[in-house]
């Protein structure tokens, strides 16, 4: 019998929770996502997520996810506590700390809106840039010493990384490495698996660190699931770089132009 941990995609390995008592789970850090001195963001807002998915009180799926990053988190154990903030009929508010020990003032405070989702009248005015489909794009092979980047497969249509591009525009088709039915979890790391904006504007590196990340959910989990393993097309931008600080927001597309998440976010930056 295979190890269930070991069976396991990363993804889910490193988004695991044991729950230890009312709201309060137990993780560990996964070196298959690490970056440059702690986790990828996007796995870490994930798991975050993930606490709230795993309480039987709940209300429907997730609208909106706030993270805000406050201190770096160490390669180990963890603990995340769920706090649900208010519930009425169709929204529920909630809140979410990541700690660890030595840390008394955490590592990251989350804030999150869940939702019942109704059949009503919609529209969507935003379109999915044109780009070559998936096949058509070669493969972007990552030659950095993080490792996050390995658990994808990055197919770039507009924007290179690591060169001096002449806007900060990116297009590129994602999908997990191996692949995995795309889910909540997924699409919550795919938002922040953006390469910064900063590295397509100057070829050097740079200390850099996410402060803040929102992501604004458009499907549910029945539409999210029709996905499947097919690759989402991300489209990213920066608007502005500005004394230690840069924004960056995206869109997260799915098959036959659905519009699945957006996402901005603000980072520093170290001179």
């Amino acid at each position: 019998m295979p190890d269930e941990r070991s069976a396991r995609h990363g993804l889910d390995e490193a988004v695991h929770l044991e729950p230890v008592g009312d709201g309060l789970f137990t993780g560990h850090t996964s070196r298959k996502y690490w970056n440059f001195v702690g986790p990828f963001g996007g796995i870490t807002a994930a798991t975050a997520l993930n606490a709230i998915l795993q309480r039987p009180d709940r209300l429907g799926d997730p609208l909106s996810l706030t993270v805000n990053f406050m201190a770096p988190i160490k390669e180990g154990a963890f603990t995340v506590e769920t706090k649900v903030l208010r519930s009425n009929r169709s929204t529920q508010h909630w809140s979410v700390q990541l700690g660890q020990e030595g840390n008394a003032e955490g590592a990251l405070a989350a804030m999150a809106v869940f939702a019942l989702r109704r059949e009503t009248w919609g529209l969507r005015e935003a379109a999915p840039p044109q780009v070559p489909p998936p096949e058509a794009c070669k493969p972007f092979t990552p030659r950095l010493e993080i490792l996050w980047p390995q658990m994808y497969e990055m197919r770039y249509a507009r924007g290179r990384f690591g060169i001096e591009n002449p806007d900060s525009v990116t297009h590129a088709w994602l999908s997990d490495v191996p692949p995995r039915p795309l889910d909540f979890l997924s699409l919550t790391a795919i938002c922040d698996a953006f390469f910064p904006r900063i590295f397509l504007r100057r070829p050097q590196m740079a200390p850099i660190a996410t402060v803040s990340l929102n992501i604004y959910f458009h499907v549910d989990a029945t539409e999210l699931a029709r996905e499947g393993t097919h690759p989402v097309l991300c489209a990213a931008k920066a608007q502005v770089f500005n004394k230690g600080y840069y924004d960056q927001e995206g869109q997260v597309w799915g098959q036959d132009g659905k519009l699945l998440a957006t996402t901005q976010q603000v980072a520093w930056y170290k001179e």
